[in-house]
């Protein structure tokens, strides 16, 4: 009986993102690629017209949606999955006095609560093949950013989890990594909700700023999706586990994370992102309203 080919199942394979590029580079592997979304339209016909590749359409915030692709995975393998990539995320830029609580509660079930999700439902499936789960974070876990407060605490969120979960699997036969991901050239930016900052909010001042956060600079120089994604099936393929540093300057962002005194790092944050002068601006227009 010829081996079963190695299996992996990837959140978010939209084209042009992070999802995309790595069920592109584990094709080329020669795994079983599942490569999921919530719309079918959005995969790249690399994809969809590959052999081992199976498109599912998967909506990680809906329980239903997960436990057909469960089915599905199941039908298909004899029920086991070797890697479980839960890439799925989205950003959020916007002050926190100006989000919603529903909107914030939302962003958090999908980069928080659907990994953990989708680690619950695939869980027989991965021990069965002793296989491995990696839980896409971001360098933003580690980050005090002005203006991204629950982005970051969301990612902050999952890079904790990821780590404690790691600790939990590991006497199931299961590995774990959690991806510290800085940027990467992605159409990421062009995707998130740009904010809109209302004339009664504090920062209206500064809504200009705030808009042209979300506007991708912060992508400047950094590596493509392929790129990435090269460098994140390296990694799995060498056994790591714990938290892998990927993406632009990532051996840098992680010294200055770990090492720098909290001061230093968030005056080279500052010197990147110009926040503290647009900061003092509000400051100076509350001064006029007392």
């Amino acid at each position: 009986m010829a081996a079963l080919k190695k299996s992996v199942l990837i959140t978010g394979c939209s084209a042009g993102g992070i999802g995309a590029g790595l069920a592109d580079v584990f094709r080329e592997k020669g795994y079983h690629v599942f490569a999921t979304l919530r719309n079918p339209s959005k995969l790249p016909s690399t994809l969809s017209k590959a052999s081992n590749v199976t498109p599912l359409t998967l909506d990680v915030l809906s329980p239903d949606s997960i436990a057909n692709a469960v089915s599905d995975v199941t039908r298909h393998t004899g029920g086991r999955l070797d890697i479980l990539i839960n890439n799925s995320g989205q950003n959020l830029i916007r002050p926190a006095l100006d989000v919603s609580l529903d909107e914030g509660r939302k962003l958090f079930d999908l980069n928080f609560w659907a990994p953990l999700a989708m680690i619950q439902a695939f869980a027989p499936l991965l021990i069965e093949a002793r296989g491995c789960v990696v839980n896409q974070s971001s360098a933003a876990a580690y980050v005090p950013m002005a203006f991204s407060s629950i982005y970051n605490s969301s990612k902050a969120a999952l890079a904790m989890g990821s780590e404690i979960w790691r600790r939990e699997f590991e006497p199931l036969g299961v590995r774990t990594i959690t991806l510290i991901t800085t940027s990467v050239k992605t159409p990421a930016f062009e995707r998130i909700e740009k904010p809109h900052i209302h004339d009664s909010s504090y920062y209206f001042v500064i809504r200009e700023y705030l808009e042209r956060l979300a506007d991708g600079r912060l992508q400047e120089g950094a590596p493509d999706a392929r790129t990435y994604a090269l460098k994140v099936l390296a990694e799995i393929e060498r056994g790591a586990t714990g938290e892998i540093w990927v993406g632009k300057d990532a051996g840098m962002n992680r010294f200055a994370v770990k090492w720098f005194p909290q001061m230093v790092f968030e005056l080279i944050l500052d010197g990147f992102l110009k926040a503290s002068g647009e900061l003092a601006k509000v400051g100076q227009v509350m001064k006029t309203r007392r």
